[in-house]
């Protein structure tokens, strides 16, 4: 399943405090978040968007949730539990949580991709080159 392709710009009220002090860093978000959700019905269901994790790896994080766009747009944030799902790899017993939080909505986090992302990510073979 693609990743939703909304973007929303964050409150200029909600950047001031994830931004404060002691809120900078590596974790410190963008003013603008991309739902992370797989396609869904844009009509009825929330976009979501993660900001911050918790405390502790198994605390909940803070994620950004929004509606609609320009004067109709809601949005609300909100510290909510991670999904409880693994993917389990028999072959490897590798384990895998689900990176989205509880109750979300359509496919768990490791059915949904990202074709830009992963055309970003690609790495150019040694020697490879537009001219050839």
């Amino acid at each position: 399943m693609l990743q939703c392709t909304a973007v929303t710009l964050l409150p200029p009220d909600a950047v001031l405090r994830l931004t404060a002090p002691g809120a900078d860093g590596p974790d410190a978000p963008e003013p603008y978040v991309l739902c992370e959700l797989g396609t869904h019905d844009k009509q009825r269901t929330e976009h979501a968007a993660y900001l911050r994790p918790g405390r502790t790896p198994d605390s909940p994080a803070l994620w950004f949730f929004w509606t609609g766009s320009g004067p109709e747009r809601t949005h609300r944030a909100e510290s909510t539990p991670w999904c409880p799902a693994l993917l389990r790899r028999l072959d490897s017993g590798a384990v895998r949580r689900c990176a989205l939080f509880d109750h979300h909505p359509a496919s768990h986090s490791w059915d949904v991709t990202d074709p830009l992302g992963d055309l970003m990510a690609e790495r150019l073979v040694p020697g490879d080159s537009p001219e050839g």
